[in-house]
């Protein structure tokens, strides 16, 4: 079985670079890694100490920060390693300020994975959430290297639980302990015969959390906002904006609508602004106009990244976007850490944390523009109702902090004995 996943990884490579000619996030993909091992020998000396998190892209990494804040304190001599596979994760991340080295994980084959493991030269790694690479974790396991899953989640329909999944359990035998987030999870571990289990929570808690320690205000929104109700639509999709933007066009002047939509490109923020019957503007027409005119406009769009977490404090309702799509909603952890009530589609059912919300009721899951329309209604309307479902919101992501601690507890009774 490995022989043949190495043949089909060959060949997918080969057929990715034919596929980079004409997308350029597989470009993006592609060439990123052209210069992988160059950089890890540039930046890594042989005498050097290192730690290695795997992130498969930008969530994993967001989910994963609380945990590689705390071992880069905790091991302040080591270099710190992040490798992304997604472009949506490096791209977005590759000059952060945690890491000593972020690069793009380089394809899953036996030279790759022997060339990086011996450059990087860890002394721990961790794979935030999810991605299993069998040649990499197979060559993890030779060398002893300690491996760690933090955040995991499994689920029955993953091969690691089929017939024919010897393979993939094989690949498993490599980790040295497993945090995972919930108790299906470690049941799931357990019926394979993997007892080195925990379950620790999701640290993505933990990183919302510290979000409301940081400063998190913006003048330019707190002038467009004027006091006045303020509902920001973040990560949104086509789908969710043809909803969104029937609403906004029929709704009372009083209300302002913040935009931040998944996909930036100027094309789709044309389309957007276009469909808007109310005055808008854009983030990037506010440098060239003046600023006081913000408080004239009833909808802002947001055609840039990394400042939508610090505009959720300033939401008097949400709406997180996805939720019409596959695999469904973005991350609703991060306005629900503020006390804001959610509004999210039908997709949600992969994510423990909406799924709880959705149930406790301090979020609600829409299918359609009618119900869109009475979700917003309601929550505008009825200020008791609006702030009943924040504090139930917020109430629930402090009531699951503390993975983090969980996990560097383990890690530090490792290091000790």
């Amino acid at each position: 079985m490995l022989f043949l996943y190495n043949i089909i990884t060959l060949l997918a490579s080969q057929l990715l670079k034919l596929v980079a000619l004409f997308s350029p996030k597989m470009k993006l993909f592609i060439d990123g890694r052209k210069s992988v091992f160059q950089t890890l020998a540039n930046k890594i000396q042989t005498s050097d100490k290192t730690i290695w998190f795997h992130a498969a892209s930008l969530g994993e990494y967001e989910q994963g920060l609380p945990v590689i804040e705390a071992i880069k304190q905790q091991f302040p001599n080591h270099k710190i390693v992040i490798t992304f596979f997604s472009p949506s994760g490096y791209e977005v991340r590759k000059n952060n300020t945690v890491a000593d080295v972020t690069v793009y994980l380089p394809l899953d084959t036996i030279s790759n994975a022997k060339q990086f493991i011996q450059l990087v030269h860890s002394e721990m790694v961790f794979f935030i959430k999810y991605e299993y690479w069998p040649n990499y974790l197979n060559e993890l396991k030779k060398q002893q290297i300690k491996t760690y899953l933090i955040s995991g989640i499994l689920r029955e329909n993953q091969a690691f639980f089929k017939w024919y999944g010897g393979f993939y359990r094989n690949a498993l035998k490599t980790f040295d302990y497993f945090f995972v987030q919930n108790e299906s999870s470690k049941k799931l571990l357990q019926s394979i015969g993997f007892n080195n289990v925990k379950i620790s929570g999701d640290t993505r808690f933990d990183r919302v959390v510290s979000i409301l320690d940081r400063d998190n205000s913006l003048d330019f929104i707190e002038l467009f906002k004027d006091n006045k109700t303020t509902i920001v639509i973040g990560s949104s999709w086509p789908k969710d904006e043809s909803l969104l933007v029937n609403y906004i066009n029929q709704c009372s002047d009083d209300v302002k609508f913040i935009i931040a939509p998944h996909n930036i490109k100027s094309e789709q923020i044309s389309n957007l602004k276009n469909q808007i019957q109310k005055k808008t503007i854009l983030f990037s027409d506010v440098e060239t106009r003046l600023i006081a005119s913000l408080q004239e406009n009833n909808v802002f769009i947001i055609d840039t990244i990394g400042i939508l977490t610090k505009i959720y404090s300033y939401a008097d309702i949400a709406y997180v976007g996805g939720g019409f799509g596959n695999p469904g909603v973005h991350n609703i952890l991060e306005p629900a850490t503020f006390g804001v009530p959610v509004v999210i589609g039908p997709n949600y059912s992969h994510f423990a944390e909406a799924t709880a919300l959705v149930n406790m009721e301090g979020c609600i899951s829409i299918q359609n523009q009618i119900q869109l329309n009475e979700a917003f209604d309601l929550l505008i309307q009825n200020e008791d109702e609006r702030l009943e479902k924040g504090h139930i919101c917020s109430t629930f992501v402090q009531m699951n902090k503390g993975a983090t601690q969980i996990i560097m507890n383990y890690i530090t009774n490792e290091t000790i004995n």
